[in-house]
């Protein structure tokens, strides 16, 4: 299967599971921050923009990625607080849920009031409003509540469940084989154990939903792709002044978001209007197409962090080369100071040849990201 549809269909997986193969770190601050500029209205998404060209960042709090769990535990809390009935319980639920409350409002109050990220003085503001770059408190605020739904893996309580499902499933396997064996049920017992392990749930990242997994693998790749030295390299500047990866990143989320917010509400239409359910059902049938293209636009990303990844191991090579090349040159240069004109030029010409193919190989991968960026570009400007 050629890679490019091995990267969709694997994107289209992890969504339909909500969940990636294997662990992953928590997205950057810069990455969390795009994203959660999908969350808020289009001005506080320029600021935020001009800010991030001016170098002005945002507090960092340790992870927005803990925000994030750390809100979703707090609504959990309260829900659960409000649906019981007076007694110690619900006390109990009350005190856990206001001391995250308290932890919350620490956090918010970092990120809102931090006087070395944002202008307090008249004259700063002033500038700062002057040149797009100030964010009153009311955008703070809304930012700060954008950045609590920062996409994340689920808790570790839910992944330390899954893995005691796990461990319940393996061991009823067992039994079920040894007590099978050297009994007439034997084949029968080892083909339930097949079944019982594949039961066992994959012990990976996972989501709320589909979306939560979009996004958190754009930020993902956002990162991948930012931290790659050959993206910043010579060698891809026309492909890097092609692509603003930034805006890029942050229009998947603006769409995401919105399709998000357009699912939910017609699924909530159906439960309270059985008699509209067909209306819905179409409805979502119409926006499928938008969820195609989000998938187009972040598999784009992923072949492009792909590349990158080749191309680094070609610019090491590289980089391998020269110093072999140099390192033959002095040591041709010291035999000829000695006195001995025999040059051994024979290997110095196989690196260079090395190098060329090098080069023409990077060619091949710029030729593919400019497809890729193509990809993107072309459908962000529809």
């Amino acid at each position: 299967m050629p890679a490019a549809e091995r990267i969709d269909g694997d994107i289209r997986r992890w969504c339909a599971e909500a969940r990636l193969d294997g662990r992953h770190p928590p997205l950057s601050d810069a990455a969390a921050v795009l994203i959660a500029a999908g969350r808020v209205g289009p001005e506080i998404r320029q600021i935020l923009a001009v800010r991030r060209l001016a170098g002005r960042g945002l507090p960092s709090i340790g992870g927005f990625g803990e925000l994030r769990l750390l809100a979703d535990e707090y609504t959990r809390l309260t829900g659960k607080a409000a649906s019981l009935r007076p007694g110690p319980k619900q006390l109990a639920y009350r005190y856990r849920a206001a001391e995250l409350g308290k932890r919350l409002d620490g956090l918010r109050s970092a990120l809102t009031t931090s006087t070395a990220h944002y202008a307090s003085g008249v004259r700063a503001i002033r500038r700062d409003r002057r040149d797009g770059l100030h964010l009153d408190p009311d955008q703070r605020g809304a930012l700060f509540a954008a950045l609590t739904r920062t996409p994340a893996p689920l808790p570790v309580a839910r992944r330390q469940l899954h893995e005691l499902h796990n461990a319940v499933v393996e061991a009823t396997a067992e039994r079920v084989v040894r007590g099978s064996d050297g009994t007439r049920a034997a084949e029968a017992g080892r083909r339930a154990a097949a079944a019982l392990e594949r039961a066992t749930v994959p012990d990976d990242d996972r989501f709320t939903d589909r979306f939560d997994t979009l996004l958190f693998l754009t930020g993902l790749l956002y990162d991948r792709i930012e931290g790659s030295a050959a993206w910043h390299s010579e060698h891809f500047a026309m492909q890097r002044a092609q692509l603003d990866l930034p805006d890029e990143v942050t229009q998947i989320a603006v769409d995401a978001v919105a399709l998000s917010g357009i699912v939910a509400e017609l699924d909530a239409a159906a439960a309270s209007t059985p008699e509209a359910r067909e209306h819905v059902a179409s409805r979502r049938a119409a926006l499928e197409p938008v969820w195609e293209q989000l998938v187009d636009r972040v598999a784009a990303l992923a072949r492009i962090a792909n590349l990158l990844v080749q191309a680094e191991t070609q610019l090491r090579a590289a980089a391998s080369m020269r110093w072999a090349t140099s390192l033959d040159t002095r040591i041709d240069d010291l035999i000829a100071r000695s006195g001995n004109r025999e040059l051994s030029a024979a290997n110095t010409h196989q690196v260079g040849d090395q190098l060329g193919e090098i080069e023409e190989l990077l060619g091949t991968f710029r030729t593919a990201l400019v497809g890729d960026i193509a990809t993107l570009t072309a459908r962000r400007d529809r």
